[in-house]
C-alpha cells in the first residue's frame, strides 16, 4: 500500500453527508462545523472565496476543487468583504443528497462531501497538511467531475445500494483531489503532503511506509533520496517537520497503537514486526513518542478511554 493510502486508511474516514449547495446574490458563510471532519467539494458553477480567519482569501472558479482538512473555521462568501454568518446557525446540517438553496440560489453551485474523522491519529495527521487543500480547475479534473455528478445522481435518485456508492464514491473523490494537489502543488509549499510530491523525498518516504521494520539509517534513506544526508536531513525537516528517523518512529507508533488496540497481537510480536529488537527496546521508543507504555495504552483502549498518552 503506497503512502497516501496508508495514512488515509489510519484516518478511517466516513462519508455521513454529501450534498449541494445553490446560492446567490451577496453572501458569505463561516463554516464552523469542521472539527474532526474533512469537507471536500467542486465548484460546478460560478465562482466564490475563501479564506481561514486572518488570512488571504483565495479565489475559486468553476471547476476548482478544495479540500479542508484542519478543523479551523473557513469562510466562503461572494465577496471576501461582506460581514458573515455561522453556516450552523442558517443551514440544515443533515440534507444529505439534497441542495441547499441560499440567498435565492441561481449563481454559484458546489457539490461534495463532509468526512467524520474516526481514527486515532487525525489530529496528527491533520496537523501537517495545509488548512486549505486548492485544486485549479485542469484537464485532468474530468473524472473528478465525473465522480461528484454520480454521487449527487446516486443520492438524488435514491435507488437500492444509493448510499453506499455514494459512500465509495465520497473516498474516490477525497483520493483524487488529493492527487490533482500533488500534482499541481507549489515547489515552496510545506507539509506532509508537499513532501510526497517532491520524487526524492517521496522516494525515503515510500521506503519507510514499504518496510517501517527496516533498520533505517540516514545514510541510507538518502541514498534513496539520490542525495547527500545533509542535504537530505534538511529539505526533510524543511518540508516535513521532523527529522527523517524520528518520522520513521513516529510512523512506527502510529501502526503500534492501531495493533494494541485491534488486540490480536502480543507486545512482543508488534515490536519484532515493527523492527525492535526487543519488547523493552519498542517500549522505551513508545513511551517516548506516545507518552505511556504499550500495556496501558492497549488497556485503556480496551475499557473505551481516550489516549491516555501525551
Amino acid at each position: 500500500m503506497d503512502p497516501l493510502s496508508q495514512v488515509l486508511a489510519l484516518l478511517k474516514p466516513r462519508s455521513y453527508i454529501t450534498a449541494g449547495f445553490d446560492a446567490g446574490g451577496t453572501w458569505s458563510l463561516t463554516l464552523d462545523d469542521l472539527a474532526g471532519r474533512i469537507k471536500c467539494y467542486a465548484v460546478l458553477k460560478g465562482g466564490c472565496w475563501l479564506s481561514l480567519a486572518g488570512g488571504a482569501a483565495i479565489r475559486l472558479n468553476e471547476g476548482d476543487c478544495f479540500v479542508l482538512p484542519s478543523g479551523s473555521p473557513v469562510t466562503i462568501a461572494s465577496d471576501p468583504t461582506v460581514p458573515s454568518r455561522r453556516a450552523s446557525d442558517v443551514l440544515d446540517p443533515n440534507r444529505s443528497g439534497e441542495v441547499v438553496t441560499y440567498n435565492g440560489g441561481g449563481d454559484v453551485f458546489l457539490v461534495g462531501s463532509r468526512f467524520e474523522v474516526t481514527g486515532r491519529h487525525a489530529e496528527g495527521i491533520f496537523r501537517s497538511l495545509p488548512p486549505i487543500i486548492r485544486v485549479e480547475a485542469t484537464g485532468d479534473q474530468a473524472r473528478l467531475r465525473w465522480s461528484l455528478e454520480l454521487m449527487m445522481e446516486e443520492l438524488r435518485e435514491a435507488q437500492p445500494g444509493s448510499s453506499l456508492v455514494a459512500q465509495h464514491l465520497s473516498h474516490m473523490i477525497l483520493v483524487q483531489t488529493l492527487r490533482l494537489y500533488l500534482a499541481q502543488r507549489s515547489p515552496d509549499d510545506t507539509g506532509w503532503l508537499s513532501a510526497l510530491a517532491d520524487p526524492q523525498l517521496s522516494a525515503a518516504i515510500t521506503a519507510i511506509h514499504a518496510d517501517p521494520s527496516h533498520p533505517w539509517s540516514l545514510r541510507e534513506l538518502a541514498r534513496r533520496a539520490g542525495m547527500s544526508r545533509s542535504t537530505f536531513a534538511e529539505r526533510f525537516r524543511e518540508r516535513v517537520g521532523s527529522a527523517p528517523i524520528g518520522y520513521l518512529t513516529r510512523w512506527r507508533m502510529m501502526l503500534a497503537e492501531d495493533r494494541l488496540v485491534e488486540g490480536r497481537d502480543t507486545i512482543a510480536q508488534i515490536a519484532l514486526e515493527l523492527g525492535y529488537s526487543s519488547e523493552h527496546a519498542f517500549g522505551t521508543a513508545f513511551r517516548r513518542t506516545v507518552g505511556c507504555s504499550p500495556g496501558r495504552y492497549a488497556r485503556a483502549h480496551a475499557r473505551g478511554a481516550g489516549s491516555p498518552g501525551r
